[in-house]
């Protein structure tokens, strides 16, 4: 019994582990869909290794649960699931109602279920008196792009803003137009998440008027910046982007968000400019993605990086009073070698039509939007899933984010 004991043990931990690296990658840069197909294997195997006893493993992993246990939060509900196991679930709903950074790992869980083993639970989800159990069946149903049906609307008419905000991105996900009236209704809630989530989905079909409020989560670090970007972009009309991002670029502190928008808006044109932001240290790196992005060169394999790394340092360090916290949202990313990316684009720089969006050196289509979903990297694959929602508007969004085989599932589809 020690030695069955030790080796779930080893299995929670490593899943608990692998788990939290997947919910960095499947944001990260330097991350693909053949790379998260790996990870994403490697955490199934520990999956299956506590499958053995799924008592004991539940066990273990609800002895380790804090407030800050995402990863055993994540496998004590995926266990739970799949065994039924009632009471555990009781269990953990409250932990996760106590202890909100792990409700994401329950989240996670729902995304990385089959479909079959969640649907018999929808329904009561959907149908609870609680809101978060509410709020984790329209999770459940968004992750999986299922049509949660007449509860979708009946959330998006309530006021409680944690269900309302994943009722909003469900709907987003979904394309659920018959909940534009409300969620336009919902654009200006005080909540930021509500009004994020309700501004979000109503762009993606097809609402001119979010995309004012848009620009604004754009314009503002956090969790909601990129997506309102990437949205953005691809639905307002070009002149209007390009106007406005002549704007951003005006005020240092959006560089940054400036460069990632004109990387998305795919122009050549922009190409030299860009590669003139590479002498600039903290803006290099995210001016080599944009290059990227729209060429489809990857500077490590055509060695366009810099033979020796500079000194810099964009994210928290080990002194006590130095108040940046954040991590470095480039980390992962090469750092490019003006002078030779420079070389290379003089010699590739024909190959591309100016005035024309492109992704990945092909010019922006359904067609280019699917291929990056196939070979990008993680934060490319993000920018395309945006774009191929746009081309295919009443099409679920792509999701990302899911298990790498029920990506690869899709992508075979069409």
């Amino acid at each position: 019994m020690a030695v069955i004991s030790s080796m779930l043990e080893q299995h929670a931990e490593e899943a608990s582990f692998l788990m939290l690296l997947r919910d960095q990658a499947v944001h990260a840069p330097h991350y693909d869909l053949a790379d998260l197909g790996q990870l994403d294997e490697r955490l199934a195997a520990h999956l299956d290794g506590l499958r053995l006893a799924p008592p004991s493993a539940l066990q273990v992993l609800q002895a380790q649960l804090d407030n800050q246990a995402l990863g055993e939060m994540f496998a004590s509900v995926l266990l739970a699931f799949e065994t039924r196991d009632k009471p555990a679930l009781t269990r953990l709903s409250e932990h996760a109602r106590n202890a909100l950074p792990t409700r994401r790992g329950y989240l996670m869980a729902l995304g990385w279920l089959d479909w079959q083993q969640l649907a018999p639970w929808i329904e009561p989800l959907l149908g609870a008196a609680d809101p978060l159990f509410r709020c984790f069946g329209l999770a459940a149903c968004g992750m999986h792009r299922q049509d949660p049906g007449p509860a979708l609307l009946a959330e998006l008419s309530r006021d409680e803003p944690l269900v309302l905000a994943r009722a909003a991105r469900t709907a987003g996900e979904l394309r659920r137009r018959d909940g534009l009236p409300l969620l336009a209704a919902q654009s200006q809630h005080q909540d930021p998440a509500v009004a994020f989530w309700a501004n979000w989905a109503c762009a993606q079909m097809g609402d001119e008027r979010a995309l004012e409020p848009l620009r604004g989560f754009a314009e503002h670090a956090g969790a909601w910046q990129y997506p309102a970007l990437c949205v953005l972009l691809a639905w307002q009309p070009r002149e209007h982007s390009i106007a406005w991002v002549k704007q951003l670029l005006q005020r240092p502190e959006h560089s940054r968000i400036g460069i990632q928008a004109i990387g998305l808006l795919g122009d050549p044109f922009s190409v030299p400019w860009l590669i003139q932001q590479m002498s600039d240290l903290p803006l290099a790196r995210v001016a080599g993605e944009a290059l990227s992005l729209i060429t489809g060169v990857d500077l490590a394999q055509q060695a366009l990086e810099l033979q020796e790394l500079p000194e810099f340092d964009a994210g928290p360090n080990d002194d006590p009073e130095d108040g940046n916290v954040l991590m470095d949202p480039d980390e992962h990313l090469p750092w490019p070698d003006p002078h030779r990316v420079a070389a290379w684009w003089q010699a590739h720089a024909g190959h591309l039509q100016e005035g024309v969006g492109h992704i990945l050196g092909r010019v922006q289509s359904a067609g280019a939007f699917q291929q990056a979903l196939l070979e990008g990297g993680q934060r490319q694959r993000i920018a395309a899933a945006y774009g191929l929602a746009r081309w295919q508007p009443n099409a679920p969004l792509f999701p990302t984010s899911a298990p790498a085989w029920r990506q690869k599932a899709l992508l075979a589809a069409g």
